[in-house]
């Protein structure tokens, strides 16, 4: 039987892990490009959201995918009536991106399956975002009850209507990935916070290593890299986290 020695490291251990994704929450694409390169050797994922959008994010997404080789989670969140859903996925299924997110309702998620097409693009429904609690909840005035279950139902809901995966903070990801509907699926979690990282304006966090214990495929990690002194340092010590 092989052992791990300096040479040949266990394969979990090895960068980049696709676990792990950035999110490039900085104002452009060039600050976006410019952190990529410093995490160019650790991080093969990034995710690419709506703070960008109008700083060059699509210019960014398609250069990093086709000129770099990464993988790309496109964070749109698309909420709208089904027409005009199904055809914004549609434009984005071109660009043969990784993952689009979409608002986990069922004819939204419906309408943008019908518009990836025959695409590998995957459609990832969002539940409840991870910077809501009861009280944001209340305030919007969705229904009472546990947040968790909300969020259990909402991703049952999703799947039901065909989503690739969903958005979910990675305090629901066991009781999704219990779901009969999960088999399959992904989890992306979202909320994710290195030990003694800063909270921000998330409220549902956790460390990756719980994240990932819970069930999730993907985590989802921003301020605790970009806002790092060492950016590569900050995303290495993350996946060696990871179990």
């Amino acid at each position: 039987m092989q052992t791990a020695t300096a040479d040949a490291p266990v394969a979990h251990n090895r960068l980049p892990d696709d676990r792990l994704i950035v999110a490039l929450d900085v104002p452009n694409a060039v600050q976006g490009l410019a952190l990529a390169e410093k995490l160019d050797a650790a991080v093969s994922f990034y995710k690419i959201g709506l703070g960008m959008l109008c700083g060059g994010g699509m210019a960014l997404a398609n250069e990093l995918k086709q000129e770099h080789g990464k993988r790309i989670f496109l964070d749109m969140k698309l909420f709208d009536i089904g027409a005009t859903v199904e055809a914004a996925v549609r434009g984005i299924a071109q660009f043969e991106l990784d993952f689009l997110t979409v608002h986990g309702d069922p004819h939204v998620v419906r309408a943008a399956q019908e518009g990836k097409g025959g695409s590998d693009l995957k459609i990832l429904g969002v539940t409840i975002l991870t910077s809501l609690d009861r009280a944001d909840l209340d305030a919007g005035l969705i229904r009472a009850g546990d947040i968790s279950e909300i969020v259990t139902e909402r991703a049952a809901k999703a799947f039901e209507a065909g989503a690739d995966g969903v958005i979910a903070s990675p305090h629901e990801a066991g009781p999704i990935r219990a779901l009969p509907q999960a088999e399959g699926k992904l989890i992306v979690t979202p909320g994710v916070r290195p030990a003694g990282a800063a909270k921000g304006d998330q409220k549902r966090i956790a460390t990756p290593a719980f994240a990932v214990e819970q069930g999730a495929d993907h985590i989802v990690v921003g301020r605790p890299v970009w806002q790092a002194d060492n950016p590569d340092g900050a995303a290495r010590a993350i996946i060696s986290e990871l179990p």
